[in-house]
C-alpha cells in the first residue's frame, strides 16, 4: 500500500485488526504500521499518540453501536413505543456484539476505561437522544411533566444493566429479556401522566 493512501479509516480498521490479535496491553502503533505495510511514522501523522488512535478505535465503534438509536430517536410515534425501542435497541445492539466477537469485545472493554473522555461523550449522547424522546413524550402528552435531560440521566441509569459493557458477563443471564421488560415496565409507569 502507498502511503498517499492511508486513511484514517484505513490505519483504525487496522488498529481494530490488531487488537484483536494480540489485546489492547499487547498491541502498538508499529503493529498497525506493520499491518498497513507503512512507517509508524505515517500512522502518528494520522493520530498524534497512540491513545489518540485507541481513543478512535474506541469512537468508531460507539459510533456503529449508535446508528439504530439514531433512526428510532429521527421517528415519529408514540413517544413510549420509541423509548422501549430505543433501550431494548441499545441493549440488543451490545449484547449481540459482545457474543459475535467476545475477543474484540472484552478489547473494547479494556479501551472504555483509558478511554474517559470518549466514554463520557458517549453517555452524553444517549442522554441527548433519551432526552429528544422524553422531551417528546411530554410535549404530546404521554409522559408527566419531566426535566428531559434529569430523566434520561435517570433511564440510562436505571437500564445500565443491559447496556454498559461493564455489565457484559449478566448478558449471558437468560432471564436478562424478562429483568429488562420488568425495568421497561417501572419505567413507563414512571413517565406516564
Amino acid at each position: 500500500m502507498s502511503e498517499t493512501a492511508l486513511t484514517p479509516e484505513r490505519i483504525l480498521e487496522a488498529a481494530e485488526d490488531v487488537l484483536r490479535r494480540f489485546g489492547p496491553a499487547k498491541a502498538t502503533v508499529v503493529d498497525v504500521a506493520r499491518a498497513l505495510g507503512v512507517s509508524h511514522g505515517s500512522v502518528y501523522r494520522h493520530f498524534p499518540t497512540k491513545a489518540a488512535l485507541r481513543d478512535a478505535v474506541t469512537e468508531r465503534w460507539l459510533a456503529r453501536i449508535m446508528e439504530p438509536q439514531t433512526a428510532i430517536v429521527e421517528e415519529q410515534g408514540p413517544a413510549a413505543e420509541r423509548l422501549h425501542r430505543y433501550l431494548a435497541t441499545l441493549s440488543a445492539t451490545k449484547r449481540a456484539r459482545a457474543a459475535s466477537d467476545p475477543e474484540l469485545f472484552a478489547t473494547y472493554q479494556a479501551l472504555f476505561a483509558d478511554a474517559r473522555e470518549v466514554v463520557a461523550a458517549h453517555v452524553g449522547d444517549l442522554v441527548e437522544q433519551i432526552s429528544r424522546i422524553v422531551a417528546d413524550g411530554v410535549a404530546r402528552g404521554e409522559f408527566a411533566t419531566v426535566d428531559p435531560v434529569a430523566t434520561a440521566r435517570a433511564i440510562l441509569n436505571a437500564t445500565s444493566r443491559f447496556h454498559a459493557p461493564v455489565n457484559a458477563p449478566t448478558w449471558s443471564d437468560p432471564a436478562i429479556e424478562a429483568a429488562f421488560e420488568d425495568v421497561w415496565s417501572l419505567l413507563r409507569s414512571g413517565l406516564s401522566r
